[in-house]
């Protein structure tokens, strides 16, 4: 199936194939979710299945707004299918433009709304195992040491976010 997702060609949002968007390091729009409960982030482990970044760990989840879908709806979307997670009020928080190398050879250039919901610890959560092999809660302190201990094991977006835009991501009502 191709996947068209909203990339910036000569400076203008068109619809380009997700892979060949990577592999170009093409600048394109995204989604990045963080969902929080009891003072703790959910973080997801990337299934081995996926083409770039496998068994990584990442914030609750990601996504590329299909070819014309609002990035709410995308975020909304993705959240059910990785974590089967619905009736979560989302706040965009902030868009954040990075570049980051992924191993082995693509590259991510994104301008990400980043969205943070609150969740009750008994939320239900539903692993979908073709995007997700694992999970956790971790404070925001704790997750900050693992990432300067052993920065292999996660993501480039999220140790990007964590050590540079904390901050504009999170607020004190976030973790009360």
């Amino acid at each position: 199936m191709t996947i068209l997702i909203p990339t910036f060609v000569d400076n203008i949002l068109a619809p380009v194939e997700k892979l060949l968007v990577h592999k170009q390091g093409l600048k394109h729009l995204a989604v990045s979710i963080f969902i929080i409960s009891k003072g703790q982030i959910l973080l997801q482990r990337r299934a081995l299945s996926k083409y770039h970044t496998p068994g990584l760990w990442a914030n609750t989840c990601c996504t590329h707004p299909f070819w014309e879908e609002n990035t709410t709806d995308a975020a909304l979307r993705r959240l059910s299918d990785e974590l089967g997670m619905t009736g979560i009020s989302l706040i965009k928080r902030d868009t954040i433009e990075y570049r980051a190398s992924v191993p082995p050879d693509l590259i991510e250039h994104e301008i990400a709304d980043i969205f943070v919901g609150k969740c009750n610890a008994n939320h239900s959560i539903n692993l979908n195992l073709e995007e997700v092999m694992d999970i956790k809660w971790i404070t925001p302190e704790d997750l900050k040491v693992e990432i300067k201990n052993n920065p292999k094991i996660f993501t480039a977006w999220l140790k990007i976010y964590m050590e540079e835009h904390a901050d504009k991501i999170f607020n004190e009502n976030d973790f009360n």
